[in-house]
């Protein structure tokens, strides 16, 4: 177990995926954990966690929330490939200058950002790169453009008295997942999955109880003047795979049959391109099933270079993607 110390720990988003797991791994360790979400979870009253509903974008509930704690993960972020502009500006940029705020406010030492690679993404392939590269001029979506400005003022609130590091965890898989695992099996079983291009690019992924590990570390090794302090890090398997048999493994996992029809890729761009314009001109808020980024996202490589991760943070991926897949076959079965 990786230990981390702390009085008392607010996790932002702890009814989530990520924020769920890694709170229930704060229990485990004895630790008083306090979560901030804008709904109430029954998952979080059985850990007898404390709940605090409030909107990330609401200053003086944060601060309110923040009082009495030492250590804060920020995971909450509204995510997707479409939406509102406005309302990932309130989410992920103003949520983040109000958790920096709330932390400053009473005294916290030791911020964890939940960030994301799509955040250096500039729509073309990025195969083994570091943190090194940089922030692309343009993004392709609101999600990768609030997560970076978001996590550039994390990472710059790095100082004397205020220690932050950034997490980019890429396709958090497992069991728990309300997100990807879900889409892909509705989809899978409506037959509506389709391979894109050509090529079967390589991805980098991470099961769930791994990026935890890495939450955790990145807590115990945080403190002011720290070598990981003010930094971003990619965490990943560290076992690029390519994309279709990433998502072939999950649909087995969960008794559907795998995806072998395609389209080519420039139909895709052409069907994100139209339906983006058609859902503008009809004003609808729900996610289109194809989008330019995501197209561009299922066409292109994305693993990256953890060596950092490792060498500052003490990360090591502890489960494969084989024992994961089976871990999520037993969970699937079990949730029927």
């Amino acid at each position: 177990m990786i230990r981390v110390t702390a009085n008392r720990v607010l996790v932002t988003g702890g009814g989530g995926f990520l924020g769920l797991a890694l709170t229930r791994k704060l229990v485990e360790q004895g630790l008083t954990v306090v979560s901030l979400s804008r709904s109430r979870y029954p998952a979080l009253d059985e850990l007898g966690v404390e709940q605090i509903s409030a909107d990330l974008a609401d200053s003086e509930a944060i601060k309110k929330a923040f009082s009495g704690c030492d250590l804060v993960f920020h995971v909450a972020a509204k995510a997707g490939v479409w939406g509102d502009e406005a309302a990932y500006e309130r989410a992920n940029v103003t949520g983040s200058e109000n958790v920096i705020a709330a932390c400053r406010h009473h005294g916290i030492t030791r911020l964890v950002y939940t960030s994301s690679p799509s955040v250096v993404f500039n729509g073309r392939s990025m195969e083994g790169v570091n943190e090194s590269v940089p922030y692309p001029d343009h993004f392709h979506a609101p999600y990768p453009r609030t997560k970076a400005l978001a996590e550039q003022k994390i990472l710059a609130a790095n100082n004397s008295s205020l220690a932050t590091v950034a997490l980019r965890p890429h396709l958090i898989w497992g069991p728990g997942d309300n997100h990807l695992v879900p889409r892909i099996l509705e989809r899978g079983r409506a037959g509506q999955l389709r391979r894109i291009g050509r090529h079967d690019h390589c991805v980098d992924t991470i099961y769930i109880d791994n990026a935890v590990d890495a939450h955790l570390l990145a807590a115990q090794r945080l403190a002011l003047g720290a070598p990981c302090a003010g930094k971003a890090y990619f965490i990943s398997q560290d076992d690029p795979r390519p994309l279709w048999d990433i998502v072939n493994a999950i649909l087995a996992a969960g008794n559907v049959p795998p995806v072998t029809r395609s389209i080519p890729a420039a139909v895709a761009y052409a069907a994100g391109t139209i339906l983006e314009i058609a859902y503008r001109v009809l004003n609808k808020q729900q996610e289109p099933r194809m989008t330019r980024f995501l197209a561009r996202e299922l066409t292109t490589a994305h693993w990256f270079d953890i060596s950092a991760a490792k060498r500052d943070l003490g990360y090591a991926p502890r489960i494969s993607i084989e024992e994961g897949m089976e871990r999520l076959r037993q969970w699937l079965a079990q949730q029927g």
